[in-house]
């Protein structure tokens, strides 16, 4: 494909596929206010862990054995200027759930100090602000780069809402913050093989349900990856200064 690849230990869900999801261990990641969610699939079995880095995360979802694939939902490779293009396709992708898809900041905003000056520089490189939720997720972007370039597995970037648009084979309409929204994203996951229910223990009580439904959507994507049967957008990856390989795989 010519990409490059608080702790707590891991909490097992009370999930069990109807059938198998593959033999590949594959992980799914998601940025959540405790620190990063994972959500792990390997044949039948389904489970979840927390870490406050991502480094730790994955340390401890991988004491048993590495991952084929990780999806992780955050941007991988930093535009230098203007947009990229997995953000433009992502957001014709998912529809109506556009909103959800921010506009990756050009590199030089993002690691200015000052929203302030981020938003100045941004607007001269690209003619567009720097969203709050963008400047707000800049040292998790980088805390993820950082990790990338250490990464000898394939890691790849993924957007929940194209991973469940594709499950669909339309967007969804429904938010995710919506009781609808919230149980249209679990029958896709449970038909695709990945079923959530009952208590989540430690990590059920610390994260999101959003945050769970995203990671697991990752780990959806990254097993598809894992076999073969993923797309990215753009197709071929774009490339930036940075040399890391950007677009979105579901």
């Amino acid at each position: 494909m010519g990409l490059r690849g608080c702790g707590a230990a891991c909490t097992t869900l009370v999930a069990v596929s109807e059938r198998s999801p593959g033999s590949a261990r594959v992980l799914g990641v998601d940025a959540c206010k405790r620190g990063w969610i994972g959500i792990v699939c390997e044949e039948e079995r389904t489970s979840a862990v927390l870490g406050r880095t991502i480094v730790e995360l994955v340390a401890a979802a991988e004491s048993a054995s590495e991952f084929e694939v990780v999806a992780i939902d955050i941007p991988i490779g930093l535009p230098d200027a203007g947009r990229r293009q997995a953000d433009l396709q992502a957001r014709a992708r998912v529809g109506p759930r556009w909103q959800s898809v921010f506009m990756t900041p050009v590199r030089p905003a993002l690691v200015a100090e000052s929203r302030v000056d981020a938003d100045r520089i941004n607007r001269e490189l690209t003619g567009d602000g720097v969203s709050a939720q963008a400047y707000a997720l800049r040292s998790r972007i980088l805390e993820a780069e950082a990790w990338v370039r250490q990464r000898t597995r394939l890691t790849v970037e993924i957007h929940p809402e194209v991973s469940f648009a594709t499950m669909a084979g339309v967007p969804l309409l429904d938010s995710k913050t919506t009781w609808a929204g919230v149980e249209r994203r679990r029958q896709l996951l449970a038909k695709a093989g990945i079923r959530l229910v009952g208590e989540l223990g430690h990590v059920g009580s610390l994260a999101g349900v959003d945050d769970v439904l995203d990671a697991a959507a990752a780990a959806w994507s990254a097993r598809r990856v894992a076999a073969g049967e993923a797309s990215s957008l753009p197709s071929p990856p774009q490339m930036f200064s940075d040399g890391l390989p950007s677009a979105i795989w579901a």
